[in-house]
């Protein structure tokens, strides 16, 4: 569904936030940091391997995971942060799963049941919507580094699944345990994607008109203010006209 990726549309989004990029970074160190809990060993850490690749699919600089690995293995005066994750669904029946990590449980469910309400929304209960998703990773690069033919070939033969060629962005597709040596591959033949991650990929999704497009985003602008939430997961996807309108 080239020129229609719900992901695409995000990260096109996402593309005039820079201002956002320590926020951004905050929320990769923290992950790192609880991933290097069990072991600061990424080769021995599939979990820590899977999150330093993701922070430098962002560009993070290399120092600042350095210092996340050291906060992790520095003893016991770190803080401890808890994985919740939340399901519900937005306007126009937009389904969205809000991935955190927070000190506070409390204060983090209150935040994101009232970023739901405030946005035509409503929160349901743990796995309401995450059967309708895969988890996936992805690594996502510019059109223009390789042809269709070109980045499929290399992509599969470092073990990835799947990948969607659009005009502007191939979107190399993984299994979860596959996704820290499918991005090195990619990375030592293509160099740095523009992004990289694990997702919540939807099996189908919702398109929607305009209004109903503004009022999802602004409900996914809140909840990734948020310094507990980690990522935002939506089945949704717009038509390039629509788009268009969004963006004007």
């Amino acid at each position: 569904m080239a020129g229609h990726s719900q992901f695409k549309n995000i990260m096109h989004r996402k593309g005039a936030q820079d201002a956002k990029r320590a926020k951004v970074f905050a929320k990769l160190a923290r992950e790192i940091e609880v991933a290097a809990r069990s072991s600061p060993d990424a080769d021995q850490n599939p979990r820590l391997r899977t999150a330093i690749t993701a922070a430098r699919g962002q560009n993070m600089p290399n120092d600042r995971i350095k210092r996340a690995i050291e906060k992790a293995s520095g003893g016991g005066d770190g803080d401890n942060y808890e994985e919740v994750r939340y399901e519900g669904y937005g306007p126009g029946g937009v389904a969205v799963i809000v991935e955190t990590l927070t000190d506070n449980r409390n204060r983090t469910a209150s935040e994101v049941r009232s970023a739901f309400s405030k946005h035509g929304g409503n929160l349901g209960e743990t796995n309401s919507v995450s059967f309708m998703f895969d988890q996936v990773g992805e690594v996502i690069y510019p059109a223009d580094t390789a042809n269709a033919e070109e980045m499929f070939e290399a992509a599969l033969e470092a073990g990835a699944s799947d990948v969607l060629s659009g005009d502007s962005t191939h979107e190399v597709i993984c299994a979860p345990e596959d996704f820290g040596q499918v991005a090195d591959a990619l990375d030592a033949k293509f160099g740095a994607p523009e992004a990289s991650g694990l997702n919540w990929k939807p099996q189908t999704t919702v398109d929607l008109n305009v209004d109903t497009a503004r009022t999802i985003l602004k409900l996914i602008d809140v909840l990734e203010d948020s310094d507990d939430v980690q990522r935002v997961a939506t089945n949704f996807e717009v038509s390039d006209d629509v788009m268009a309108e969004l963006t004007d």
